[in-house]
């Protein structure tokens, strides 16, 4: 008998889901023949977003809390069970050596926690118990009546040695079966195709399978129906639950995720990218599954030592790019990403995958003839490339445990588990003949057994939209590798038929595909093109300080408390860099205490030739966060339950070894002990700077002189809209004044209506608790203290709100010269010595008054300040003011491949000592307008003019968000 099979636990408020709200989608150039589009790897144009339909809740039970005690937590799902149990301490002991009998005996002796009789627990289906370390993520899932559940219904049990030490579940504590179907197969495949836009009669996956779905209104007859589209245009593609009775559309997950000797065949790749500079230079190395001469990098098959281009069944080379992980070919002829083209693959009865690279879409700079010279633009080069790296990144992710039993992609598994016929078709040059298809990468993955798709488009610069060079994404193996992540993560997270779900489950998603890719290259010694090693997409970009994101994940300085801090809001890409900054300095923390190794030991772990416990932190850290995604048995997850995932897969691994480095890296950035969400989609979670492992500091923000009194609050970090505040001193608010935090150095701003924004820095000091003074002035442009705003465009009163959450526009041409005039606080005349200026831009709101997506161009780039001295002239005509401040040209300085929302929050500007009752904020240029980076004719397609100011609509629009004005 188990000797402590209960729990003890903690109860944290059951959480209802929100849906997911779609992504403004990016304004294009005006028409001129076919220009290209920019499909835009950050993936801020329009697609249906994940859908769950499924609405309330059941309560808890409340006998579990009263009879259990306090040393577990407990956070609740929708279906009335533990969404996650976790502890430092072992849930439960003395549950026996099989990991899924001792799953089982778990939640038998927790009958009144998860609801499920002694019955119900034996009749759950084992899909998997996949080791991790010496312990075991035991994945079990529930039958209602004879219908497996489609979606939900499943619990990880983290076993190690007869312990439970972690579980997550989406059970339904109702187990009776579903209402008999009344729909056939094919009106169900009816009704997801229409609520995807997908024509159905095109599509190219299109299966529907009889499952049950959970709901708390009880349990539906349904069919989870795939369906990949198979039309024109950007990618279509989703799993749909479609309730059997009602036709209705039940829940919606979008699939689409956006960056020789015969016997000795050989490749030709680069490892990591061509040239950073973009020279000619072929730096490709050669690939061999066999060590010999002339072989710079040897690869194969992990679990059979087969070749890449190896048919499985037949026992025969392919001799061509198709393997049993990789089918390569080319999609360069039409729009559709799920069709090939004129050639389906590269063929070589030798098995010497040596081609030319001249380096020619980069050379003819853009110039579509290229597609038909000789040598079409490299096109068996770039098949061969992408090629070789899918294989390498299946390879080295099959060893950190995406393997079979954890539904990894390919044609044939042998007896090792899983589904047969799924092997990644990478699609090169994809849509290169359609001239409307540029600058994108994405990844179609569906459940284990559905072949998954990945797309490499070519790159160029496109006006108002995108500023990228002539490159072709098939040989940026940081994307590469982003893109093929998304079929990881999306496979091994919720089991094999269901992936990320939600905001936060989706930034998490393409986070861990940077993640992946830069360590992939990292533990290889390939060098990405970039300042550091640690920056996406700096080849395809062309910037390498940040590449394709706001930020190198190594100096980023964002956290919890930042999601939808972005210009565009909740967003997948910007809030993934959230993760993205705290997992590396998780990993930063693992390789401080386990040393980074020589580039012989960070291979030879990389090749699984050296235990794990001889190898270097960054190691250790990427096989627990292979091991967190086992953990988690929903895909729908916040950011604290994959912290918690990753601590438990510590505890399961390594005994707890790694928690207080673990904490103390979370607790900087926000995801310390009592940081908290209402669920995947929660835009304001609650962030917490708490290190429970550490000795933690607090500060007391203190207002003094001007401000004394005043109601001000305290951001961690650098952005103010949209973000959650950790301390303010207005007594309405239930926040506070001091906030606890783990030690260190920190930005902050302090902001507070009639006081504008100031950043500083401050130290947290460990157990000491010291005041935090800020003396800032009154904002006398501020609306609060009776400011007004008039003058061109529209919101002119946002330009004095004092939040960068709104902002001013300006809707009609020219843009220069377009001004607001405010008319500042008080009667009396005033002296201004500061000013400062924000041209960060809001996410869509529906606002009537400035609708559409928000364009990055039209934010303001240089401006001037006029003053006006009522007392001594008529402040009502605008030939009273003169000119007192010019901005420099670059006022808010970009870079390529175009403006981010760093570039643009809130400036401060020292301006000659002004008296004055009125200043105007007057526009001299955008950064469409003015901006010499995405001025002029960039390359050479006759179909697209790239001169933001003349070839977009963005050089009539105008934008800012506030404007400050301070007499120091």
């Amino acid at each position: 008998m188990p000797t402590n099979p209960r729990l003890r636990l903690t109860v944290i408020a059951a959480a209802t889901a929100a849906l997911v709200l779609p992504l403004p989608g990016v304004a294009q150039g005006e028409p001129g023949g076919q220009p290209p589009r920019a499909l835009d790897f950050q993936a801020e144009h329009g697609a249906k977003p994940d859908l769950d339909n499924r609405r309330g809740s059941v309560a808890p039970p409340s006998s579990s809390a009263r009879s259990l005690a306090s040393a577990a937590t407990v956070r609740w799902n929708a279906l009335g069970t533990p969404a996650v149990v976790t502890s430092s301490a072992p849930l439960a002991e003395g549950l026996g050596a099989d990991p899924e009998q001792a799953a089982r005996a778990y939640l038998k002796a927790n009958e009144n926690l998860f609801g499920l009789s002694a019955e119900a627990v034996d009749a759950l289906q084992k899909i998997a118990a996949n080791p991790v370390g010496d312990g075991h993520a035991v994945l079990l899932r529930q039958k209602f009546g004879d219908l497996p559940a489609g979606v939900d219904g499943q619990v990880v049990v983290g076993v190690k040695d007869g312990k439970v030490l972690h579980v997550t579940s989406t059970l339904s504590r109702s187990t009776q079966a579903p209402p008999a179907a009344r729909l056939t197969q094919q009106q169900a495949l009816e009704a997801a195709a229409r609520d995807g836009g997908i024509d159905l009669a095109t599509a190219t996956v299109k299966k529907a399978t009889p499952v049950a779905v959970p709901a708390p209104d009880g349990t539906h007859n349904a069919f989870q129906v795939v369906l990949v589209g198979g039309g024109q245009g950007e990618p279509a593609a989703y799993t749909t639950h479609v309730d059997a009775v009602s036709g209705e559309i039940l829940t919606r997950e979008n699939l689409v995720d956006h960056h020789s000797a015969p016997d000795d065949p050989r490749w030709k790749a680069f490892p990591a990218n061509p040239p950073a500079d973009y020279s000619s230079a072929d730096t490709r190395a050669t690939w061999c599954s066999i060590a010999g001469p002339g072989c710079d990098v040897i690869g194969a098959d992990p679990a059979t030592g087969k070749p890449w281009d190896f048919d499985h069944v037949a026992g025969t080379p392919t001799f061509t790019s198709i393997g049993n992980a990789a089918k390569t070919v080319e999609n360069r002829a039409s729009g559709d990403p799920y069709t090939v083209g004129t050639r389906s693959n590269v063929n070589t009865p030798s098995r010497e995958y040596v081609y030319p690279w001249t380096n020619k879409w980069y050379g003819a700079k853009c110039d579509p003839a290229a597609l038909d010279q000789p040598g079409e633009a490299d096109l068996e080069a770039a098949i061969t490339n992408l090629h070789v790296m899918h294989n390498r990144m299946h390879d080295w992710s099959y060893r950190l445990g995406f393997t079979e039993t954890a539904w990894n992609m390919q044609q044939e598994n042998g007896e090792r588990g899983g589904l047969d016929g799924d092997p990644e078709q990478g699609n090169a040059q994809a849509g290169a003949r359609v001239l409307s298809v540029r600058d994108n990468a994405n990844q179609i993955t569906g459940p284990d057994g559905v072949a998954p798709i990945t797309n490499m488009y070519l790159w160029q610069p496109v006006a108002g939209a995108f500023y990228a060079p002539c490159v072709d994404g098939d040989y940026d193996m940081s994307v590469i590798g982003h893109e093929y992540t998304h079929a990881i993560s999306g496979r091994m997270i919720g089991g094999p038929d269901a992936g990320w779900s939600g905001a936060q489950a989706g930034a998490m998603n393409e986070s861990t595909s940077d993640l992946f890719a830069m360590e992939y290259l990292s533990e290889y010694g390939f060098r990405p093109a970039g300042d550091t090693p640690y920056v996406t997409g700096g080849y395809v970009t062309g910037d390498k300080k940040a590449g394709i994101r706001n930020y190198d994940m190594s100096t980023s300085p964002l956290n919890y408390s930042d999601i939808a801090y972005d210009l565009v809001g909740q967003q997948v890409h910007a809030d993934g860099e959230i993760w993205s900054a705290t997992q590396f300095d998780v990993r930063k923390a693992f390789v401080q205490k386990y040393g980074q190794g020589t580039p012989a030991r960070q291979k030879a772990c990389a090749d699984g030739k050296t235990p794990l416990t001889q190898c270097p932190g960054n190691r250790r850290w990427a096989q627990l966060s292979f091991d967190a995604l086992l953990l988690m048995a929903s895909g729908a997850v916040s950011y604290v339950d994959h912290r918690d995932a990753l601590l438990a897969a510590d505890a399961i691994r390594f005994g707890g070894a790694n928690q207080g480095i673990m904490w103390r890296a979370f607790a900087e950035h926000g995801l310390g002990e009592g940081a908290a969400s209402s669920g995947s989609n929660d835009p304001d979670p609650t962030p917490s700077f708490v290190n429970p492992s550490g000795k933690n500091g607090q500060l007391q923000l203190k207002p003094l002189l001007e401000s004394k009194g005043a109601a001000l609050r305290l951001y961690v970090g650098h952005y103010e809209g949209r973000v959650v505040p950790v301390a303010d001193t207005d007594p309405a608010t239930e926040l506070g004044d001091t906030v606890t935090m783990t030690p260190g150095l920190y930005d902050f701003v302090v902001a507070g209506n009639g006081y504008g924004h100031t950043r500083l820095k401050y130290a947290v000091l460990p157990g000491v608790k010291l005041p935090l003074p800020v003396s800032v002035p009154k904002n006398l442009a501020s609306a609060a203290l009776g400011a007004t705003a008039a003058g061109d465009g529209v919101n002119h009163a946002r330009l004095i709100d004092e939040t960068e959450a709104t902002n001013w526009a300006s809707l009609t041409a020219p843009v220069k010269g377009k001004a607001v005039t405010v008319d500042l606080a008080g009667t009396d005349p005033v002296k201004v010595r500061r000013v400062q200026v924000s041209a960060m831009l809001r996410p869509n709101i529906g606002d009537t008054a400035d609708p559409g997506a928000q364009n990055r161009f039209t934010a303001l780039r240089a401006f001037e300040v006029l003053a006006c001295d009522a007392t001594k002239k008529d402040c009502s005509s605008p030939e009273s003011f003169s000119v007192v401040y010019t901005s420099p040209a670059d006022a808010f300085q970009t870079r390529l491949p175009r403006p981010r929302g760093a570039d643009l929050i809130m400036k401060s500007f020292a301006i000659p000592t002004t008296t004055a009752t009125h200043l105007t904020l007057r526009a001299v240029s955008t950064q469409c307008t003015g901006n010499p980076l995405y001025a002029g004719e960039q390359d050479a397609d006759p179909n697209s003019f790239t001169d933001c100011a003349t070839a977009s609509p963005a050089r009539d629009q105008l934008r800012a968000a506030e404007f400050q004005a301070f007499t120091r």
